[in-house]
């Protein structure tokens, strides 16, 4: 009897010896996006191992996932991929009626350094060869032959603002970019849409804005990204933009406005969804003669992994802004 008590309690322990080894070599069978993250894997924004507790999303700047919030990839409210083994949801064609402009999205030419056509050519910053010098582009404006109408008082400021460049440029000092110049810098932005307002994010600096679909208000004071009305014309995202002040610039190139500055955006989904296309008109008649329009394609980010990367650059113009406030060794 007590030998087959004791040969019972071997094969116990040797089976669940068994059990613990298989289980050990079996990949984790929780669904989603879970599964396919290795336990202990450093993720781009902390280096460390497994997902940061708390970090703050690029909608609300608290710590987890908005409940509620719609995806960039779907649209609709809440996690996306919930559930065991369940296959990520398709996209939505269509928020509330309207084309669905969810998504991180980029422009793909040179119209930072220069809106109007320009050739390759070097900066003061020899030192880097190649690295920093300015590429050739073509013109992203589609009238007034491809140039900016400007006044005479306004060509004086563009031409002292390149000498002044790059220090007297907002964007070396880390300044909310304004717009358009915001759609077109070499960063990503992410479109947040829902039923009402629309919400844009944008990389540099950490800027956004709200594009007020409904509650449509004059700007309660001149700043950076002005005031954005919108509203859908047809499937075509209408927004009119004002209430700047007069800082910003629309180019490395020493472009500019006034803060009489009206710039009346479209945004129009193409076929296929992988691609916007956009159209801005500015007006300003302090600085131009008349309007002058852009356009360009802007183009979905499609990898899994797309989203928006924190780049709070004040950090990193401290040394320009206030460097010569330095007590200077004696």
């Amino acid at each position: 009897m007590r030998s087959r008590l004791a040969d019972a309690f071997i094969a116990i322990v040797l089976g669940g010896a068994v059990t613990l080894t298989l289980s050990a070599q079996q990949p984790s069978r929780q669904g989603g996006a879970a599964a396919a993250a290795q336990a202990g894997a450093p993720t781009a924004r902390t280096g460390r191992g497994g997902v940061e507790a708390g970090a703050p999303t690029a909608r609300t700047g608290r710590g987890g996932v908005e409940a509620g919030a719609p995806t960039a990839r779907t649209g609709r409210s809440g996690v996306e991929g919930r559930g065991r083994g369940r296959a990520p949801a398709a996209r939505l064609d269509r928020i509330a009626g309207h084309p669905n402009l969810n998504g991180v999205w980029q422009a793909i030419n040179t119209a930072n350094w220069n809106v109007e056509s320009h050739s390759a050519s070097a900066t003061a910053f020899s030192q880097l060869g190649a690295i920093f010098a300015i590429p050739a582009g073509q013109s992203v404006i589609i009238d007034n032959n491809g140039t900016i109408p400007y006044t005479p008082e306004g060509l004086k400021k563009r031409q002292e603002n390149q000498a002044g460049w790059p220090t007297s440029d907002p964007e070396a000092k880390c300044y909310m970019p304004g717009l358009p110049r915001a759609t077109y810098m070499p960063y990503p932005f992410q479109i947040v849409q829902g039923a009402k307002d629309i919400l844009f994010i944008y990389e540099y600096a950490s800027t956004n804005r709200t594009v007020h679909m409904t509650n449509h208000t004059e700007s309660p004071v001149d700043s950076w990204m002005g005031w954005s009305n919108g509203r859908w014309d047809g499937d075509t995202l209408a927004i009119e933009v004002n209430g700047f002040n007069d800082l910003s610039w629309f180019d490395r190139a020493g472009n500019h406005h006034s803060d009489a500055l009206t710039v009346t955006e479209r945004y129009s989904l193409a076929p296929g969804g992988n691609h916007i296309n956009y159209e801005a008109r500015l007006e300003d008649p302090k600085t131009f003669t008349r309007p002058w329009t852009i356009r360009m394609p802007l183009y979905r980010r499609r990898e899994p992994s797309a989203q928006l990367l924190e780049y709070k650059c004040v950090e990193f113009s401290e040394e320009l802004l206030y460097g010569g406030l330095k007590k200077k060794p004696e």
